[in-house]
């Protein structure tokens, strides 16, 4: 009987089926399309705190000249989704909320500071200020998430 052929080997930066990346930020940035898509820029990330930015562009602005704010409300929420994330296991927003405070005008630059302010059990809150680049704060959101079993893969 011939022996049994060698595993196939994962493909590097890859993780093997079944466990978790070792490079969780890495891993997730790499999948998500939507975020990158819109223009966002993930400048750093760790367990419990990420900080991401925009530029805002024309297709960023809504019919009064502003940045729309379903794009502030996505900004904050992807620093949340990597702040709760980082560590590996497998988190999800179960609600957030925004209130606006400025409006985010064309050419200025938008960052987002997600900070963990608790966490019980699988439950995390986190609290998100986005400022433009003048210093500005232009929102402050408040989000759930809830981790589940699983790693990013």
């Amino acid at each position: 009987m011939p022996p049994d052929p060698a595993p196939i080997e994962p493909v590097p930066d890859e993780p093997a089926a079944g466990t978790v990346a070792t490079d969780p930020v890495a891993t997730m940035w790499a999948a998500d399309e939507a975020s990158r898509g819109l223009g966002i820029e993930l400048v750093s990330a760790e367990p419990g705190r990420c900080t991401t930015r925009l530029r805002l562009e024309d297709r960023h602005l809504n019919g009064l000249g502003v940045c729309h704010g379903g794009f502030l409300l996505t900004l904050a929420d992807t620093a949340m989704a990597f702040a709760s994330n980082a560590s590996g296991v497998q988190a999800f927003a179960t609600g957030i909320e925004i209130d606006f405070l400025a409006p985010g005008r064309l050419g200025r630059t938008v960052t987002a500071v997600a900070t963990q302010t608790a966490s019980v059990g699988r439950n995390g809150i986190f609290d998100v200020v986005l400022t433009d680049d003048e210093g500005v704060v232009l929102a402050v959101t408040r989000g759930r998430t809830r981790q589940v079993p699983g790693g990013l893969r």
